[in-house]
């Protein structure tokens, strides 16, 4: 969310619970907002964006991906983006260890084929 919106995102969607504190509507070029996706209050108060609790955080996540509610929201996020480019917006400001990253691998065990 804090990176420049560039045209070559395609389809813009927050996957977060949250809104990204210092960012208006307008300048997020938002398409969408999957807030069920986004961690649960409980995992992402634990986690705290500390890189030492990553895989734990990592692997709790991927626990929460598999309810139904979440199954059926990433094969929505995964039809899209067999379509369309499709961008995956956080609010952290860590690239390496967010909620996104995890996201975008369960997407890539859906559809290998996909980057």
């Amino acid at each position: 969310m804090y990176d420049k919106y560039r045209e070559s995102d395609g389809m813009r969607i927050l996957v977060d619970r949250l809104w990204p504190r210092g960012v208006s509507k307008r300048a997020a070029h938002l398409d969408r907002w999957l807030r069920e996706i986004g961690p649960s209050n409980e995992l992402r108060r634990w986690f705290g964006h500390k890189p030492e609790r990553w895989k734990a955080f990592a692997s709790r996540y991927r626990r929460e991906l598999r309810s139904p509610e979440n199954k059926k929201t990433l094969e929505e996020l995964e039809r899209l983006a067999s379509k369309q480019t499709v961008t995956l917006l956080f609010s952290a400001r860590d690239i390496e260890h967010n909620n996104a990253v995890v996201i975008q691998r369960a997407l890539r065990k859906i559809s290998p084929s996909r980057k």
